[in-house]
């Protein structure tokens, strides 16, 4: 009987403790026996990913990181098996040719089940053979026999804005109605007519919808993959989930409008059946489904996000924004420069691409980190050792925001500073478009876009901060939403009649 009570209160005893006890010797583990235990950062986000996705779920971890690295260094743990970086050298290491980090878990959320994914692919085999097949498509020459449907895009948007002098307007959202209507001039050889209505279809929403739910889901595969599991009894409750459908089922929508119409032009479709008639293979109807989803997916929202900071920035900055338009006329006086400038004459003006160049590095589109998994051997960065297995990453608000990079006056929006002498250091820490094998295959046609829009804008038209005094709101959801970009415009009289008709 003594034996049986002693049993029976060491058994009440252990049901108290052992749940108490295993998250303390967790704990413990995680802060004073890991391998990362020795890098500062966040208390919360040693032995939990809360940190991570609280903020991503606040919108805010672009800020958030900029403000840890100025308090902790160069290398902050950012998880229990994750750490983030704001290093040159180790950020080349990580993300530059040839490197043998690959993607992180938090991409396979992305890819889901499918087999062709240039964005998420983890395998970098995989990665390098899919890529090999699409590089052509969306290479600089191929893209240049697309400008005349761009300035098609360009010229709808203009008349929108004469339409509407001296009125306050959403220059945000007339940014992202471009971009899309450009996807589909580029992609199916007809716009999405979003510019025509002034509003989309309710696709920014869902795409919206997408990013932040990858954003946070992306810290806790295992969730994914455990609703991936139950969803068939339990149907779908994570919008991530509408990339592989409804974003799909829109693609396929179109690729099947486009072929019942056919088209008179190369467009990105065209060239991807081209492809598939010679690798039917690899270049399967699933993988056109793919690479097509993510021009539209991909392809408005982070152009339209460097537009409207290239456009607030230099209305935020009077000097600058005269310095372009000075460019601009000097290029009009020598009868150098088309009603819609060309993208040779855009390649050929320096302010401009300056301009371009720093409005990025101080908002790049993206806001979260680049995971990558540490490879065999291990990293040192800054005197800490990282092994192999463990997540590091770099977040480019962080990276361009370093003042052993850019200068103690990195905070200030100076396009000068991409004119100087030696830009070497700079432009090899520029991570707007990604880096390595890993750049955006999306970003020639991106800067076409926008390096065409922003001059011909100035050109037309004299834009001034509906409210000057109030600043914009920004939130991250993967990349980077701004909304407030309220302009007014005026017409500028800096064209003559003949160039008013193109030249």
């Amino acid at each position: 009987m003594v034996l049986s009570a002693a049993w029976k209160d060491y058994s009440i005893t252990s049901f108290f403790i052992i749940p108490v006890a295993f998250p303390a010797l967790y704990i413990l583990f995680i802060l004073y026996l890991s391998p990362l235990s020795g890098i500062p950062g966040p208390f919360s986000a040693s032995f939990s990913k809360w940190w991570l996705i609280r903020h991503a779920l606040q919108g805010d971890p672009h800020r958030e990181i900029l403000r840890i690295h100025k308090r902790y260094g160069k290398i902050v743990r950012v998880g229990p098996n994750e750490v983030s970086v704001n290093d040159a050298a180790a950020f080349r290491t990580i993300y530059g040719a040839g490197s043998k980090f690959r993607k992180g878990d938090f991409y396979g959320v992305w890819q889901g089940s499918r087999k062709f994914d240039l964005f998420a692919e983890r395998s970098q085999k995989i990665h390098a053979s899919h890529r090999k097949l699409v590089s052509g498509i969306y290479s600089l020459n191929s893209l240049k026999s697309m400008e005349p449907y761009v300035d098609e895009t360009i010229s709808v948007l203009l008349g929108k804005m004469r339409g509407i002098l001296g009125q306050s307007l959403d220059m945000g959202l007339w940014f992202q109605l471009f971009a899309f209507d450009v996807i589909g001039e580029v992609t199916f050889s007809k716009p999405f007519g979003f510019l025509d209505k002034g509003k989309d279809d309710g696709a920014f929403g869902e795409i919206e919808e997408v990013a932040l739910s990858g954003s946070w889901i992306g810290q806790i595969p295992s969730l994914y993959w455990l609703h991936d599991f139950l969803e068939p009894m339990i149907g779908n409750h994570i919008a991530l989930n509408n990339r592989h459908g409804k974003i799909r089922e829109f693609a396929i929508r179109e690729i099947n409008a486009r072929k019942d119409r056919g088209s008179h032009r190369p467009d990105i479709l065209a060239k991807l059946f081209e492809m598939q008639k010679m690798k039917p293979e690899e270049m399967n109807d699933q993988a056109v489904i793919s690479m097509v989803s993510t021009n539209i997916f991909a392809g408005s929202d982070t152009t339209a996000a460097s537009l409207r900071a290239i456009i607030y920035y230099l209305l935020k900055t009077p000097e600058c924004m005269q310095k372009l338009i000075d460019e601009i006329e000097d290029l009009k006086q020598k009868d150098s420069v088309s009603s819609i400038v060309t993208l040779k004459q855009a390649q050929e003006m320096p302010y401009l691409q300056a301009c371009i160049h720093e409005s990025m590095r101080m908002f790049p589109v993206s806001g979260l980190a680049l995971p990558r998994v540490v490879p065999p051997g291990g990293i040192h960065i800054d005197s800490h050792f990282i092994p192999e297995g463990m997540t590091v990453g770099v977040n480019a608000w962080a990276l361009h925001y370093n003042y052993e990079i850019f200068g103690n006056d990195a905070e200030v929006f100076r396009p000068d500073r991409w004119l100087q002498q030696d830009t070497g250091d700079m432009e090899r820490c520029f991570f707007s478009w990604g880096r390595g094998s890993r750049t955006c295959i999306g970003k020639n046609l991106a800067m076409m876009e926008i390096s065409k829009l922003i001059p011909t804008l100035f050109m037309h038209f004299d834009m001034k901060l509906t409210n000057p005094n109030e600043e914009w709101t920004e939130r991250c959801i993967w990349f980077m939403k701004q909304e407030g970009l309220n302009v007014t415009i005026f017409p500028r009289e800096m064209l003559d009649d003949k160039q008013l008709q193109g030249n």
